[in-house]
């Protein structure tokens, strides 16, 4: 028999990812620099080694997000938590340490393995809940996805100025401190009479595309969908690289502007959210927030201080309403038994999206930025305006108004 879940054990799990999202935050106002520091390069060179780091990170997030998840219907919650908790301060420590480029993307990759406790976390969440609870603990660990994201980076920037380093070592104290905490409050949730056997063919990533064959009108809304996160990928891609190359942001400024981002996103997705659907709809709304993303993609690459960028933001804000209206969108073409394969078909579009776009945009950024040619950092944010202006035709063509859909 498994112990009955604390109200220590739930707080935990929510810690968890709150940790998980602040140390993928925590890094990106510094690694820059690291980059810069570890491989004596530029920063062009270290735009595009950043790309190919993140492309290691999501990689392996995407590639074993359902094998930990499998692992953990087969042998409990509880190590498996504890393992990518105590896997990503290891890693902290390894990338704060690493002496060069190569341990760095090592350490890119156990952070994309660890990293995908929150699939370990969501079935921990539906283990030790009623049916009719689980909506307010998913949104409260909605929660802690946006609260890591506005924390993180802020975190980050204001350590970077006491070296690039020592925010990987703040993150690997943080997961050390967790894992001793949950430890000690953390029951095991699945009893050994609820365990399966692992199965390799479950394991299989690419498996969740296979549900928007099955459904009409599904795959017009993923086409929009997976335009929509490649082209958005420009962010995580160049932001501290734009920073620093157009305005010479230090990296406390770049974790400030990703902070705020954050908070403008957090706001509109809210708390706009469902006011905005009672008024026009999931169709208009999508449409709102992807003319909000062309004008915010252009506008950047025109700005021309602080200022403007700040505007922008809050232009920006409407973007955060599209992937809440697609997915509902196609929430509704898939019947009810199948609406859990359907985010697992959603998550890997995402992560495939932002895997390409993320890599295209920082070769971009490095072309554009390398010595002796023609430099211009704001040449990704214009091919990524142009891009979201050819989504926005692709929706209003392809996705029918809601009255055509009944």
């Amino acid at each position: 028999m498994t112990k009955a879940p604390s109200r220590h054990a739930i707080i935990f799990v929510l810690l968890c990812v709150l940790l998980d999202m602040i140390g993928f935050g925590l890094i990106i106002p510094v690694l820059p620099q690291l980059i810069e520091q570890v491989g004596r390069v530029s920063l062009s060179e270290a735009s595009v080694i950043g790309g190919w780091m993140f492309f290691a990170f999501s990689m392996a997030q995407f590639a074993f997000s359902p094998l930990m998840g499998n692992l953990s219907d087969r042998f409990g919650r509880r190590p498996l938590l504890l393992l990518a908790i105590a896997g990503l301060g290891m890693d902290n420590l390894l990338q704060g340490l690493a002496p060069t480029l190569g341990w760095l993307f090592v350490g890119r990759v156990i952070a994309g393995v660890c990293g995908s406790s929150w699939v370990i976390a969501n079935a921990f969440i539906t283990d030790v809940t009623e049916p009719e609870e689980r909506a307010k603990y998913f949104g409260m660990m909605g929660g802690a996805f946006g609260l890591g994201f506005v924390l993180g980076p802020a975190l980050g920037g204001v350590l970077g100025e006491f070296g690039p380093r020592v925010p990987f070592f703040v993150a690997a104290a943080i997961s050390g401190l967790n894992f001793i905490y949950g430890w000690f409050v953390l029951p095991e949730t699945l009893a050994p009479a609820n365990r399966r056997s692992f199965s390799l063919a479950r394991s299989n990533p690419l498996g969740a595309f296979k549900v928007f064959r099955s459904y009409h009108g599904v795959i017009p809304m993923c086409a929009v969908m997976f335009a929509f996160f490649f082209f958005t990928s420009v962010y995580p891609a160049i932001w501290p690289y734009w920073g620093m190359a157009k305005f010479g942001w230090s990296s406390a400024m770049v974790g400030l502007t990703l902070a705020v981002f954050g908070v403008v996103m957090a706001g509109f997705q809210g708390g706009l959210t469902g006011p905005g659907v009672k008024l026009f709809g999931e169709r208009n709304l999508a449409l709102v927030g992807l003319i909000s993303a062309l004008i915010a993609a252009a506008g950047y690459g025109f700005a021309g201080s602080l200022g403007v960028v700040v505007v922008l933001m809050i232009v920006h804000g409407p973007e955060g309403f599209i992937h809440p209206m697609l997915t509902a969108m196609m929430s509704k073409a898939v019947p009810a038994d199948a609406q859990g394969e359907l985010q697992g078909g959603i998550s890997a579009i995402m992560n495939v999206a932002m895997l390409a776009g993320t890599v295209f945009f920082s070769q971009i950024f490095g072309y554009f930025m390398r010595p002796g040619g023609w430099q211009s950092p704001d040449v990704a944010f214009f091919v990524a305006g142009a891009g979201m202006a050819l989504t926005l035709v692709m929706f209003m063509v392809i996705v029918p108004h809601e009255e055509k859909r009944l």
